[in-house]
């Protein structure tokens, strides 16, 4: 299926410069004296995802992209419908945040339901078992609740209306809910974390996992560890592709001593990473209280800023690659190992990737690629379009994992 062009890198940043809102700007930390990301005895079965703003639409794009491994579900607070922006970052600045003209929500379920079916994200049927959480605070002005109602909509195909909680009453402006730390709860500003008497962090866990223990709301038990994740680009720089050089984790004392415990992934919003608010959202959006008590592994990733990404906002529209909603985007990617790495079922090597520069003919002919209708050209196992069957053109298809190869996600 072809996609819509995106725009480049040097307009994508001006636009985004001058829109700001959910696009702020950042710059990347330092891997030096990172540990690497240890492995803890956690089952695939507890893994959850969440994420604020743009952290919302990655949390959303994890969870549709990787039902498989994303089992018991995922927060979402002022995002809206995956695939929204369409590749087009006026229709991310536009639509998908501020209300103005059409989401065109048939026509994304059509887009899903394609990759569902051929492999380009994992079967939707395996939403039905998963919870999902959802919040639209009522002064929202830069995520109106309009768009988050079109992702209650698409979540309603695929999950009973049961498993779905939407907290969309609270006089919140754009910003993590917390009861303990922050703004007021009516200021847009840094570092999005506000004082609203509510607890985000912890309904959209108790949502998640089930009725948990009391949080801690004293000192934490556990320890903060700050990571390398250049070793899930194959060791490439992360910072070309819109991703810090370290990420933290929050690791309660059970876990780190071996005992079984759960993992959420929380994704900060534009705006909120280290390098700009410092430790704000990774040890005061809430989580750390309830995981301390409830042997929670919570993994803090951090994105960065790119000349198209000036403003250190996650992949949600296609800034960095044009798979950036699929299993095979590069920020996808390099996020689902860091969730094989941790997990007790699956030490999967880091990301890396191995390029063959050829036609599609002779992409096809060694097996890297398979002839699809109407003569497109689509990677193996990625499933990725290549363009149609030449002899003439060439296309850089890369191995990112032994028999998986995919087009554009690795330097």
């Amino acid at each position: 299926m072809e996609r819509r062009p995106t725009f480049s890198g040097l307009f994508s940043c001006l636009l985004a410069c001058l829109l700001g809102g959910l696009l702020a700007c950042s710059h990347t930390s330092s891997a030096v004296g990172a540990t690497v990301l240890p492995k803890y005895n956690i089952s695939v079965n507890e893994v959850s995802v969440s994420g604020l703003s743009s952290g919302a639409y990655m949390a959303a794009q994890m969870h549709f992209a990787y039902s498989t491994t994303i089992r018991k579900g995922a927060g979402i607070v002022a995002g809206g419908p995956v695939y929204c922006s369409q590749g087009n970052v006026l229709i991310a600045t536009g639509p998908c945040m501020a209300d103005s003209g059409s989401r065109n929500l048939p026509y994304l379920s059509a887009v899903i339901s394609i990759w569902s079916s051929n492999g380009y994200i994992d079967p939707l049927s395996n939403l039905a078992s998963s919870r999902v959480y959802l919040f639209s605070g009522t002064l929202d002005s830069t995520v109106k609740q309009a768009v988050m109602n079109d992702l209650r909509s698409m979540y309603g195909n695929y999950l009973p209306a049961a498993s779905i909680r939407y907290k969309n009453n609270l006089a919140a402006e754009h910003t993590m809910p917390t009861d303990f730390f922050g703004n007021s709860c009516s200021v847009n500003g840094p570092p999005y974390v506000s004082n609203c008497n509510f607890d985000t962090a912890g309904d959209i866990l108790n949502w998640l996992y089930g009725p948990l223990a009391p949080r801690n709301v004293s000192t934490l038990g556990g320890s903060f560890i700050n990571f390398d994740q250049s070793v899930f680009w194959g060791n490439f720089n992360p910072t070309a592709h819109g991703m810090a050089s370290t990420g933290y984790a929050y690791v309660p004392a059970a876990c780190a001593a071996g005992q079984a415990c759960r993992l959420h992934v929380a994704f900060h919003g534009c705006k909120q990473s280290v390098a700009m608010v410092g430790t704000a959202f990774y040890q005061n959006a809430g989580y750390n209280r309830w995981a301390d008590t409830n042997k929670i592994v919570v993994l803090y990733p951090q994105a960065g800023t790119t000349a198209a990404n000036p403003n250190g906002c996650w992949d949600w529209w296609g800034y960095d690659d044009l798979n950036f909603p699929a299993k095979s985007g590069g920020q996808m990617v390099a996020i689902k190992t860091m969730i094989d790495r941790i997990t007790s079922g699956n030490g999967a090597a880091p990301f890396s990737c191995s390029h063959w520069y050829d036609s599609n003919f002779w992409h096809v002919y060694y097996g890297r690629a398979y002839l699809g209708a109407g003569g497109q050209v689509y990677a193996v196992n990625s499933n990725q379009y290549l363009g149609v069957y030449s002899v003439v053109a060439f296309t850089d298809v890369r191995r990112t994992s032994p028999g998986y190869y995919a087009y554009g996600s690795c330097p």
